[in-house]
């Protein structure tokens, strides 16, 4: 496991982190348990989740398993929090998150972006809750470059914390950061965390046009990612990745997974897991001898799907 700096910050984070986005939504408090513990024994030590995860259940489990295995300060955690970012919003979320946590502080706490809130209102409120020791670090999510740049000229014309951290979608099928996100957050020296490495299962060919979606899978839980993701290009690249597959011996996972990996820019890869072997999956992408010829042959195969969600 490499472990990597994060943003311009000390804390180091490992390339390969846990979405916690189906603990109490799609697996049970048991099960969400044997995952953690397995991710954190092969070393994972960034956890992602959000006050929205489950209606709140994300957080409480997690919150549970820090309570009995008295092992909080061994892991990253972010959270985050969208909609509405006014001031009394913001500091009731990171009250609840911190309550349902269990914990007196989180690592990263990001935010999306809300049209109807001066964005200097919700930044004010990001800074207190870091001055109050709440809020180690301002992250974002899912943010544009122009978005971040405003963001920063806002915090540093107050003597604010800085954002630190960019959650983002990143995949073989969606790589719209490439172009302006990913070269700012260099320039700014952002670390980003990307989220969806296997386009919620897309590229694992689960998914099939016109077939029935497969129960308890992402896209049942999510009909929404259907949107995204059945598009004629994308399905273009689902039949070539097969065919890359087949002739390599590597599955479509693998090179899914390690593609994101060997992308420059990126921090962190989140994988989301309903199971043990789901966290064996991105070891298994990392260690495995997948070629910079194949890398690169994923990457001219995918090169036109440029597009942002």
């Amino acid at each position: 496991m490499e472990y990597r700096k994060y943003g311009n910050t000390e804390v180091k984070v490992s390339s390969i982190g846990l979405g916690c986005v189906t603990f109490g939504r799609e697996i049970d408090e048991e099960t969400s348990f044997a995952i953690l513990d397995h991710a954190i024994d092969r070393g994972i030590n960034i956890l992602n989740t959000a006050y929205a995860y489950g209606d709140g259940s994300s957080e409480q489990v997690m919150g549970n398993y820090f309570s009995i295995r008295n092992n909080r300060d061994k892991v990253v955690i972010v959270t985050k929090v969208h909609g509405d970012l006014s001031p009394k919003t913001i500091f009731n979320c990171a009250e609840e998150s911190l309550l349902r946590l269990k914990t007196d502080y989180v690592d990263f706490f990001e935010i999306g972006y809300d049209v109807n809130t001066p964005f200097q209102d919700t930044l004010e409120a990001l800074e207190k809750l870091v001055k109050e020791g709440k809020v180690r670090y301002v992250g974002c999510n899912n943010y544009s470059d122009n978005q971040m740049d405003e963001a920063l000229k806002i915090q540093k014309d107050n003597g604010f914390s800085t954002i630190q951290s960019l959650e983002a979608i990143y995949n073989l099928a969606v790589r719209g950061i490439e172009d302006k996100v990913v070269p700012f957050c260099k320039k700014e020296n952002i670390g980003i965390i990307s989220y969806s490495p296997l386009g919620a299962g897309f590229l694992t060919g689960k998914y099939k046009k016109g077939k029935a979606t497969p129960k308890g899978t992402r896209f049942d839980v999510k009909p929404g990612h259907k949107n995204i993701y059945f598009k004629k290009k994308l399905l273009e690249l689902d039949g070539n990745l097969e065919v890359i597959s087949e002739r390599t011996g590597f599955s479509r996972v693998q090179l899914a997974l390690r593609w994101v990996l060997e992308q420059p820019g990126i921090t962190s890869m989140l994988i989301g897991a309903r199971n043990s072997d789901h966290v064996n999956q991105a070891f298994e992408a990392e260690a495995c001898d997948i070629t910079p010829e194949i890398i690169n042959e994923l990457s001219v195969l995918s090169s036109s799907n440029m597009d942002t969600i």
